[in-house]
């Protein structure tokens, strides 16, 4: 650890010795301690009955764990206080029980995103900002048996025939690995997590994420059965909004879910979760989200979301929304209302079917009603942007107005995004049908010289 510069004439000189930093220091107890968990946990596989443990409480394989880990220290001659040996006893319990490493991320609330780079780096996200963490993986093969363990769980696999593969946690939150040869430097590992308990319309109020007055709207456009898009960049929060969304939605109505990795949290009790299945190793078996848009309009659905369309499955979805399935959503990634609009489109062309530009557009603006724009600042916030709707057709274009808009104004003193809604004071048609269904929004929401705080 310690480095010696050479003095003149090759002697060292005392005074010009570097000591290591304090992120070496770190990092270097956080290997060692990761090095005698790993071998510790390989002794333990030996030594212990696996399968009792299923049928034992934390508790008790705690208390059983210790005793052995204890004997362990012991024999390899390893000193540790006892605040040292109840975190070895706790990391060891996260190897046989959990996800080992993560473990602590995953349980710390304040991180949205766990991003690893290999088995030396890890960052997380908090408060929209990326930061390193201590947190090792002994070697890659620690990092890839932590992999497999995720996949496995849901039936799924990686290995170097198939070096990618989207999961999701018991908790719900989304999981993206890809390893060697793919990965160049060491396996990636990509998880956003989601909360335990969904965030609320009102909770992104609180956070100055969609204002009361435009989640008042939002609220009656799914009440009022108003096919909605959902469009953002990635991490933008669509999904969030989905969820938040989809709690305006009556109880009385049946929804059907699809999703590739299943993560929506909708509220309803009725709620039929459908999710895609990748192709076996002989490659037979896969079922597309596409497949499940077919199968969904055999299962007597009020609604359909997906949760975000991305090939073939936009054109069944259109149908599905242009045959009697009224107040169905999707998410999109696109960086404005008018892309969304052009991806959905492209995406009619993956479909297979012959079908030209002017049917295609007319589809979608029959089809759709509202388009939610959702962005992440460059202070980290997300942020509703803009909530559009469509009018129909003129000519080859599809036209759209804009009903609300964030409007930002600049920078303050901590380097935060300033900026204000507000309305564009054009009155949306859709308040007629509002209306039709005995839903009243006040007027003085769409004026054009209120600033939405």
């Amino acid at each position: 650890m310690w480095q010696i510069r050479k003095g003149e004439a090759g002697r060292g000189d005392p005074r010009d010795e570097v000591g290591p930093t304090e992120t070496e220091v770190v990092h270097w107890e956080e290997d060692r301690h990761t090095e005698l968990k790993v071998a510790l946990h390989q002794k333990l596989i030996d030594i212990i009955n696996l399968s009792a443990l299923e049928t034992m409480s934390r508790a008790q394989v705690e208390v059983e764990v210790g005793e052995i880990v204890h004997e362990q220290l012991a024999l390899q001659k390893h000193a540790l206080n006892l605040e040292e040996r109840r975190r070895l006893v706790s990391d060891i319990l996260d190897e046989l029980l959990g996800l080992g490493p993560l473990e602590p991320l995953l349980k710390d609330h304040s991180i949205t995103d766990i991003l690893v780079n290999g088995h030396k780096v890890v960052f997380v996200e908090r408060n929209g900002r990326l930061v390193e963490t201590a947190t090792r993986f002994k070697d890659e093969k620690h990092l890839l048996r932590i992999i497999q363990k995720i996949v496995a769980a849901v039936g799924r696999r990686i290995d170097e025939a198939s070096p990618f593969v989207d999961a999701r946690l018991a908790d719900g939150s989304r999981v993206n690995a890809v390893v060697p040869p793919l990965a160049i430097d060491g396996s990636l590992l990509s998880i956003r997590k989601f909360a335990k308990v969904p965030i609320s319309m009102a909770r992104l109020t609180e956070l100055g994420s969609v204002p009361a007055p435009m989640a008042q709207v939002l609220a009656a456009v799914v009440e009022a059965r108003r096919n909605v898009l959902i469009s953002g960049g990635t991490g933008s929060g669509k999904t969030t909004l989905l969820n938040a969304m989809s709690a305006a939605i009556d109880e009385h109505e049946r929804i059907v879910t699809i999703e590739d990795s299943a993560e929506l949290q909708l509220q309803q009790r009725h709620v039929a979760r459908l999710e895609t299945r990748p192709a076996n190793i002989e490659g037979r078996g896969e079922v597309t989200q596409r497949d499940l848009v077919k199968n969904a309009l055999r299962m007597r659905p009020d609604r359909i979301i997906v949760g975000e369309v991305r090939a073939g499955e936009a054109f069944d979805m259109l149908q599905a929304m242009n045959t009697g399935h009224d107040g169905s959503m999707t998410t999109v990634h696109a960086n404005t209302a008018r892309d969304a609009l052009s991806r959905v489109e492209q995406m009619i062309g993956m479909s297979g079917i012959d079908i030209s530009p002017r049917s295609a557009r007319a589809q979608i603006a029959s089809a759709l009603n509202v388009v939610v724009q959702v962005g992440r600042l460059a202070d980290g916030r997300r942020r509703l942007l803009s909530l559009s709707e469509i009018t129909g057709m003129e000519g080859e274009v599809i036209t759209m107005q804009e009903i609300f808009r964030f409007k930002m104004t600049g920078r303050d003193e901590n380097n935060m995004v300033r900026g204000h809604f507000e309305a564009t004071g054009i009155r949306p048609k859709f308040m007629s049908e509002l209306a039709d269904r005995g839903i009243n929004l006040p007027a003085e929401l769409f004026r054009p010289d209120a600033v939405i705080h």
